[in-house]
């Protein structure tokens, strides 16, 4: 949910300590009778500081991505800044609507001096559509950049022919409208969205009695995401082996050649392709960091469900809200990869750990680093 879970939960989850558990969880016996306590205001001024950070940062690698498509418009580089720019407009979006909903909700509790107010149905429908949709996007865009960098690296001469720019705008059409299915089918009568605890944000029900309807569908919002996170680390572990085969493969090339001119050149690396893969390794830890907690707990959920097994309400509640915080991350923290882990940021590091042996080149793929050589020697 680099988003929607991912971008606008962290104000979901900054007052779960001032909700009655006992409201949302029927297993509980005793009822506390002390009225509840108002929201505490510097909370929510770490929701709205929460947010602001979170659309500023989005707002600002998104300016870094365009000047760089302006940049590399006819490289093979655009179809990765294609999706890149595609994952953080779903960020951006998923953090402000979600965040303005939640904010809602919050604000209606203060109105009715602290007590928990279940939202209207539609209204949650629209939510919970929200939190699936934005979730969902982040997670396959990340996806299918992997895979595009997977190609790109491992089959430089089919990359231009296979991955057109055509092509990438219709995945991201695709990708747009198969999170868009999966968070309409609640809408069209086919599941439910339910509030959440502590009431404040709604998605697909996974703890208690379930409906199978209920209980696929969230299976399938977890096994989707799973497996787009899987995709994403097996894409990019091939993409590093090509990455360090081909540098082991220059190494030797610039070692025979040392040896029959007498010098030694500059070791180079593939600067774009380092710049592009470091992106999307940074990319794939966080959100498998942020998000399988919250995947594997839905999945782990439903299937307790499947075998009759119950679990405290209570405990649930937590765990999921616990598991949702962590999500919510997802969304702030992606703009950041592209904020700090730039080409120019990058070869400052590396001049800093090796000044003597690293240098940049303007290389975009093995086959121009390979042309570069040849044309040199």
């Amino acid at each position: 949910m680099d988003i929607l879970f991912t971008s606008s939960l962290p104000v979901l989850c900054q007052h779960s300590r001032d909700y009655n558990l006992t409201t949302l969880c029927p297993d509980n016996q005793k009822v506390n009778s002390t009225p509840p306590a108002l929201v505490n205001p510097p909370a929510f001024g770490m929701s709205y500081f929460t947010m602001t950070l979170g659309a500023l940062s989005n707002l600002t690698a998104l300016a870094i991505l365009a000047h760089s498509y302006a940049r590399f418009r006819r490289r093979a580089k655009a179809p990765f800044l294609l999706l890149a720019s595609a994952l953080l407009l779903s960020d951006l979006a998923g953090h402000l609507i979600t965040g303005a909903l939640a904010l809602h909700l919050h604000l209606e509790r203060v109105k009715h001096h602290g007590a928990a107010v279940e939202p209207p149905q539609v209204y949650c429908k629209l939510f919970g559509a929200c939190m699936v949709f934005f979730g969902l996007c982040p997670l396959l865009l990340g996806s299918a950049m992997a895979v595009e960098r997977c190609i790109g690296i491992t089959q430089p001469l089919l990359h231009p022919a296979v991955v057109t720019m055509t092509r990438v705008r219709f995945t991201v059409l695709l990708i747009a409208s198969t999170a868009l299915t999966v968070a309409g089918l609640p809408l069209m009568n086919i599941g439910n969205y339910k509030p959440q605890f502590p009431g404040t944000w709604c998605f697909l029900p996974v703890n208690g009695p379930l409906s199978i309807v209920d209980a696929n569908l969230a299976l399938a919002f977890s096994i989707l995401g799973l497996v787009t996170l899987s995709v994403s680390v097996v894409s990019n572990t091939i993409s590093g082996l090509k990455l360090l085969q081909a540098r082991c493969k220059d190494r030797c090339v610039r070692s025979n050649t040392a040896r029959k001119h007498g010098s030694l050149s500059s070791s180079s690396l593939h600067s774009l392709d380092l710049e592009m893969m470091t992106q999307l390794a940074v990319i794939t830890v966080v959100s498998c960091v942020c998000w399988s907690p919250f995947l594997i707990y839905i999945l782990l959920s439903i299937g307790r469900f499947y075998k009759g097994i119950s679990s405290p309400v209570r405990q649930c509640e937590k765990v999921l809200l616990l598991a949702l915080r962590l999500a919510s991350w997802n969304q702030i923290l992606d703009p950041w990869v592209y904020i700090l882990l730039r080409r120019a940021v990058l070869r400052r590091v590396l001049q800093m750990l090796q000044p003597d042996r690293v240098v940049f080149t303007q290389s975009s793929s093995y086959r121009d680093s390979h042309r570069k050589q040849m044309s040199l020697h």
